[in-house]
């Protein structure tokens, strides 16, 4: 078994335990392994433009909002989005700042055909230290995974 499939297996044994509706759950260093591993495989972040420009993204990830800043409005072309840019058949991971909104997206990607959804578990961000300070404690910028300010 490869280590993409060890990954993959043991993401959707969390999904199982958690009771998901998608396919599994990934950490961020997982969902960077993956990139790497899977040709086919894509990122797709879900936070706001004001995210991705002040705070930082991934590189080469799709980019989808979930809602739109600054009511936080629920994006109705989130869907078409994702079904114009990214294969049904793909192995798509989706990324927020803390896991909450991409967790909805990868229910919602599932519910509509997309069998391979995983959700990145600590988001971009992650939880908050002491100070009430967001991508020092865990998420893809704490792993020290590839990002870029926008």
């Amino acid at each position: 078994m490869s280590h993409a499939d060890t990954i993959l297996q043991q993401a959707h044994e969390r999904a199982v335990l958690s009771s998901l509706s998608y396919r599994g759950a990934l950490s961020p260093s997982e969902a960077a392994a993956l990139l790497a591993a899977l040709p086919d495989a894509k990122l797709v972040d879900v936070r706001t433009h004001a995210e991705w420009q002040f705070v930082g993204f991934v590189p080469d990830s799709e980019m989808n909002e979930w809602k739109h800043y600054p009511k936080m409005d629920l994006n109705p072309n989130f869907l078409s989005t994702l079904q114009a840019t990214v294969d049904p058949q793909a192995v798509v991971m989706f990324l927020c700042r803390t896991g909450a909104r991409s967790h909805d997206a990868a229910e919602l990607a599932a519910a509509n055909g997309y069998s391979n959804a995983f959700n990145i578990l600590e988001g971009f961000e992650g939880d908050k230290n002491a100070a009430g300070q967001r991508g020092q404690v865990n998420g893809w910028k704490a792993a020290g995974l590839p990002w870029t300010q926008g």
